[in-house]
């Protein structure tokens, strides 16, 4: 039987969801404050720090393509702007389902929370004029300085810990984390190889959409 490069790939995906979900959920050990709520840390960081990357991808492909007018950046910037949304619903739900047991609300205006939402709408809106557009050229024009401003809402996600009062944990994972707020060797391993495998997934997910999105533009050049 043979067994083309592709289901290598996705084998060794399987393997590593696999490996990942044990390290979360059986290797790991639970932490004594906040109980299995905090494997909840497992997914909601990932996330968080992939929905940042991706409004920064949107910016800077927005201003390659303002730059150079080649489309190709357009088409990545839509493309981060497709998976970017999709990780600011998860950040939002995740960290609602972390908040709940902790804090004993679904949901509260804290800083960190708010800057999250608006960098949910900003996703929402390039896509929304993006769509409702019909001239594709302006529609990327117009796309693209939306994305160049938006894309200063991720250090404000980043940044809102230390800038304003908020109920949201220290800075434990970054260039700013808190020397006593560092992760206990087992935890630190798991949130890695965590992190890598969202990684992952978010490269095969733009990687997916960019040559969907590049073909859609090529058969509209085509048509018009």
């Amino acid at each position: 039987m043979n067994i083309n490069k592709s289901q290598i790939n996705n084998i060794l995906h399987l393997i590593g969801w696999v490996t990942t979900l044990y390290m979360i959920f059986l290797w790991s050990p639970i932490d004594t404050s906040v109980g299995l709520t905090q494997k909840i840390f497992y997914f909601h960081v990932p996330v968080g720090w992939l929905g940042m990357l991706a409004i920064f991808g949107v910016g800077i492909a927005s201003i390659m393509f303002l730059i150079t007018k080649d489309y190709k950046w357009d088409d990545l910037a839509f493309s981060f702007a497709q998976v970017g949304i999709i990780f600011a619903s998860l950040i939002i739900i995740t960290g609602a389902l972390w908040a709940k047991p902790v804090w004993g609300v679904w949901w509260t205006w804290d800083p960190k929370l708010t800057t999250t939402v608006v960098l949910w709408f900003i996703f929402s809106a390039y896509l929304l004029l993006r769509n409702l557009i019909t001239d594709k050229r302006r529609s990327a024009l117009i796309g693209s300085i939306i994305a160049v401003l938006g894309s200063i809402d991720a250090p404000l996600i980043y940044f809102a810990s230390i800038l304003w009062r908020t109920a949201h944990p220290e800075l434990n994972i970054g260039p700013l984390a808190e020397d006593d707020s560092s992760l206990p060797g087992t935890m630190l391993l798991t949130f890695f190889i965590s992190l890598i495998m969202h990684t992952y997934l978010f490269i095969i997910l733009i990687r997916v959409r960019r040559n969907i999105t590049k073909q859609e533009r090529l058969f509209y050049e085509q048509s018009v």
